[in-house]
């Protein structure tokens, strides 16, 4: 195998990091809206932990990005 072809397979791969990332923050907005219509009174005081959730998860995801950018034009 080329390594050009090697590289586009590992960005490709890395890649689906950005995807869980997607689901992650679904699921983390969607269970905060499910938890905030069932018991309004404690919404306000979850509204961090779904910040710092959502931040975490992007995070993740922009480190796929990282990654596969790195193995296109670095390496």
């Amino acid at each position: 195998m080329e390594a050009d072809a090697a590289k586009l397979i590992g960005a490709g791969i890395a890649c689906i990091g950005m995807g869980g990332a997607g689901v992650g923050v679904g699921i983390i907005f969607g269970n905060y809206l499910s938890g905030a219509l069932r018991n309004p009174a404690a919404a306000a005081s979850q509204f961090t932990n779904l910040i710092f959730g959502f931040a975490v998860t992007e995070a993740l995801g922009i480190f796929s990005l990282l990654v596969a950018l790195l193995l296109l034009f670095v390496l």
